[in-house]
Protein backbone atom coordinates (compact mmCIF):
# COMPACT_ATOMS: atom_id res chain seq x y z
CA UNK A 1 0.00 0.00 0.00
CA UNK A 2 1.62 3.66 -1.08
CA UNK A 3 1.83 5.80 1.74
CA UNK A 4 -1.24 8.39 0.49
CA UNK A 5 -3.26 5.26 0.52
CA UNK A 6 -2.29 4.49 3.91
CA UNK A 7 -2.83 8.62 5.03
CA UNK A 8 -5.75 8.29 3.28
CA UNK A 9 -7.35 5.22 5.86
CA UNK A 10 -5.55 6.55 9.06
CA UNK A 11 -7.65 9.81 8.33
CA UNK A 12 -11.24 7.69 7.45
CA UNK A 13 -11.01 5.47 10.86
CA UNK A 14 -10.21 9.05 12.57
CA UNK A 15 -13.17 10.43 10.64
CA UNK A 16 -15.19 7.38 11.04
CA UNK A 17 -14.59 7.29 15.27
CA UNK A 18 -15.96 11.17 14.94
CA UNK A 19 -18.62 10.53 13.17
CA UNK A 20 -19.60 7.99 15.19
CA UNK A 21 -19.77 10.35 18.53
CA UNK A 22 -21.09 13.37 16.56
CA UNK A 23 -22.47 12.28 13.43
CA UNK A 24 -21.93 13.10 9.75
CA UNK A 25 -22.95 16.80 9.92
CA UNK A 26 -20.73 17.64 13.13
CA UNK A 27 -17.57 16.12 10.92
CA UNK A 28 -15.90 18.69 9.80
CA UNK A 29 -12.82 19.31 7.52
CA UNK A 30 -11.42 21.49 10.29
CA UNK A 31 -12.57 18.92 13.21
CA UNK A 32 -10.03 16.26 11.60
CA UNK A 33 -7.37 18.34 10.47
CA UNK A 34 -6.96 18.97 13.99
CA UNK A 35 -7.55 15.63 15.20
CA UNK A 36 -4.56 14.28 12.76
CA UNK A 37 -2.68 17.17 12.75
CA UNK A 38 -2.80 17.54 9.39
CA UNK A 39 -3.56 20.28 7.17
CA UNK A 40 -7.03 21.91 6.18
CA UNK A 41 -5.63 21.61 2.08
CA UNK A 42 -4.10 18.15 2.83
CA UNK A 43 -7.22 16.70 4.04
CA UNK A 44 -8.95 19.04 1.21
CA UNK A 45 -6.90 17.46 -1.47
CA UNK A 46 -7.81 13.89 -0.28
CA UNK A 47 -11.94 15.00 -0.05
CA UNK A 48 -12.35 17.53 -2.38
CA UNK A 49 -15.59 18.82 -0.37
CA UNK A 50 -17.60 17.48 3.14
CA UNK A 51 -20.04 15.46 1.19
CA UNK A 52 -17.31 13.49 -0.20
CA UNK A 53 -15.85 12.92 2.93
CA UNK A 54 -18.87 11.69 4.41
CA UNK A 55 -19.70 9.40 1.44
CA UNK A 56 -16.12 7.73 2.22
CA UNK A 57 -16.58 7.89 6.05
CA UNK A 58 -19.52 5.57 5.18
CA UNK A 59 -18.05 3.64 2.37
CA UNK A 60 -14.72 3.04 5.04
CA UNK A 61 -17.74 2.03 8.10
CA UNK A 62 -19.21 -0.22 5.38
CA UNK A 63 -15.91 -1.86 4.87
CA UNK A 64 -15.00 -2.46 8.74
CA UNK A 65 -18.85 -3.68 9.30
CA UNK A 66 -18.24 -6.41 6.60
CA UNK A 67 -15.08 -7.21 7.86
CA UNK A 68 -15.74 -7.56 11.52
CA UNK A 69 -19.48 -8.42 11.24
CA UNK A 70 -20.42 -10.17 7.80
CA UNK A 71 -17.44 -12.57 7.30
CA UNK A 72 -17.01 -14.06 10.13
CA UNK A 73 -20.82 -14.59 10.10
CA UNK A 74 -20.47 -16.11 6.44
CA UNK A 75 -17.67 -18.21 7.90
CA UNK A 76 -19.71 -19.90 10.18
CA UNK A 77 -21.66 -22.94 9.53
CA UNK A 78 -24.65 -21.75 7.52
CA UNK A 79 -28.26 -21.88 9.21
CA UNK A 80 -29.03 -21.00 12.95
CA UNK A 81 -25.24 -20.48 13.65
CA UNK A 82 -24.68 -18.24 10.88
CA UNK A 83 -27.76 -16.27 11.94
CA UNK A 84 -26.43 -16.37 15.69
CA UNK A 85 -22.92 -14.81 14.37
CA UNK A 86 -24.62 -12.41 12.43
CA UNK A 87 -26.67 -10.87 15.41
CA UNK A 88 -23.49 -11.50 18.06
CA UNK A 89 -21.35 -9.57 15.67
CA UNK A 90 -24.07 -6.28 15.10
CA UNK A 91 -24.60 -6.31 18.53
CA UNK A 92 -21.11 -5.48 19.05
CA UNK A 93 -21.17 -2.85 16.38
CA UNK A 94 -23.95 -1.18 18.25
CA UNK A 95 -22.28 -1.65 21.64
CA UNK A 96 -19.22 0.63 20.42
CA UNK A 97 -16.71 -2.55 20.05
CA UNK A 98 -15.30 -0.83 17.02
CA UNK A 99 -16.20 2.87 16.83
CA UNK A 100 -16.87 4.19 20.63
CA UNK A 101 -19.64 6.26 19.03
CA UNK A 102 -21.86 3.49 18.75
CA UNK A 103 -23.46 2.35 15.01
CA UNK A 104 -22.52 5.29 12.76
CA UNK A 105 -25.39 3.89 9.99
CA UNK A 106 -27.99 4.77 12.77
CA UNK A 107 -26.89 7.79 13.52
CA UNK A 108 -26.38 8.77 9.61
CA UNK A 109 -29.77 7.48 9.24
CA UNK A 110 -31.15 9.73 11.92
CA UNK A 111 -29.50 12.74 10.21
CA UNK A 112 -30.18 12.23 6.66
CA UNK A 113 -33.94 10.73 6.82
CA UNK A 114 -35.11 13.54 5.06
CA UNK A 115 -32.02 15.31 3.71
CA UNK A 116 -32.18 14.48 -0.06
CA UNK A 117 -28.57 13.93 -1.82
CA UNK A 118 -25.88 12.20 -2.59
CA UNK A 119 -24.87 11.11 0.99
CA UNK A 120 -28.61 9.98 1.50
CA UNK A 121 -28.36 7.90 -1.31
CA UNK A 122 -25.13 6.25 -0.72
CA UNK A 123 -26.66 5.12 2.72
CA UNK A 124 -29.73 4.14 1.54
CA UNK A 125 -27.89 1.95 -1.06
CA UNK A 126 -26.26 0.28 1.96
CA UNK A 127 -28.68 -0.33 3.73
CA UNK A 128 -30.78 -2.46 1.39
CA UNK A 129 -27.62 -4.37 0.77
CA UNK A 130 -27.56 -4.58 4.31
CA UNK A 131 -31.22 -6.01 4.35
CA UNK A 132 -30.71 -8.34 1.15
CA UNK A 133 -27.42 -9.80 3.48
CA UNK A 134 -29.65 -10.69 6.08
CA UNK A 135 -32.63 -12.01 3.72
CA UNK A 136 -30.38 -14.55 2.17
CA UNK A 137 -27.94 -15.33 5.74
CA UNK A 138 -31.72 -16.22 7.59
CA UNK A 139 -32.99 -18.06 3.96
CA UNK A 140 -30.09 -20.49 4.26
CA UNK A 141 -31.50 -21.20 8.21
CA UNK A 142 -34.96 -22.05 5.67
CA UNK A 143 -32.93 -24.51 3.45
CA UNK A 144 -31.05 -26.31 6.03
CA UNK A 145 -34.41 -26.88 7.91
CA UNK A 146 -33.31 -24.64 11.15
CA UNK A 147 -36.40 -22.27 10.22
CA UNK A 148 -39.83 -22.64 8.92
CA UNK A 149 -40.34 -23.05 5.16
CA UNK A 150 -43.02 -20.07 5.07
CA UNK A 151 -41.19 -17.63 7.57
CA UNK A 152 -40.49 -14.65 5.73
CA UNK A 153 -37.05 -13.70 5.74
CA UNK A 154 -37.73 -9.86 5.45
CA UNK A 155 -40.34 -9.60 8.36
CA UNK A 156 -37.08 -11.27 10.61
CA UNK A 157 -34.69 -8.68 8.56
CA UNK A 158 -36.54 -5.95 9.89
CA UNK A 159 -37.44 -7.43 13.25
CA UNK A 160 -33.36 -8.16 14.25
CA UNK A 161 -32.98 -4.28 12.97
CA UNK A 162 -35.84 -3.32 15.35
CA UNK A 163 -33.86 -5.50 18.31
CA UNK A 164 -30.93 -3.80 17.81
CA UNK A 165 -32.03 -0.65 17.24
CA UNK A 166 -34.07 -0.64 20.77
CA UNK A 167 -30.91 -2.10 22.01
CA UNK A 168 -28.72 1.09 21.52
CA UNK A 169 -31.38 3.45 22.35
CA UNK A 170 -31.56 1.93 25.77
CA UNK A 171 -27.95 1.33 25.98
CA UNK A 172 -26.28 3.79 24.87
CA UNK A 173 -29.29 6.49 25.69
CA UNK A 174 -30.69 5.13 28.89
CA UNK A 175 -27.37 3.64 29.66
CA UNK A 176 -29.70 0.31 31.14
CA UNK A 177 -27.23 -2.05 32.10
CA UNK A 178 -29.84 -4.53 31.29
CA UNK A 179 -30.37 -3.71 27.67
CA UNK A 180 -28.07 -6.60 26.33
CA UNK A 181 -29.74 -9.16 28.02
CA UNK A 182 -33.01 -7.93 27.00
CA UNK A 183 -32.28 -7.97 23.05
CA UNK A 184 -30.96 -11.80 23.69
CA UNK A 185 -34.07 -12.83 24.74
CA UNK A 186 -35.64 -10.59 22.17
CA UNK A 187 -33.35 -12.19 19.62
CA UNK A 188 -33.98 -15.80 21.11
CA UNK A 189 -37.97 -14.91 20.62
CA UNK A 190 -37.66 -14.41 17.22
CA UNK A 191 -35.91 -17.62 16.59
CA UNK A 192 -37.98 -19.48 18.88
CA UNK A 193 -40.60 -18.17 16.32
CA UNK A 194 -38.67 -18.87 12.82
CA UNK A 195 -38.69 -22.49 14.21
Amino acid sequence: MRKGETTKLAILDEASEIASAVGLHGLTIGTLAAKTELSKSGLFAHFQSKESLQIEVLRHARNRFVDVVIRPALATPRGEPRVRELFEGWLGWFRGDILSGGCLFTAAAAELDDQPGPVREFLVSDERDLTDTVVQIFRTGISEGHFRQEADPYQFAQDVLGVLLAYTHTYRLLKDPGAEDRARRAFEALLTAAR
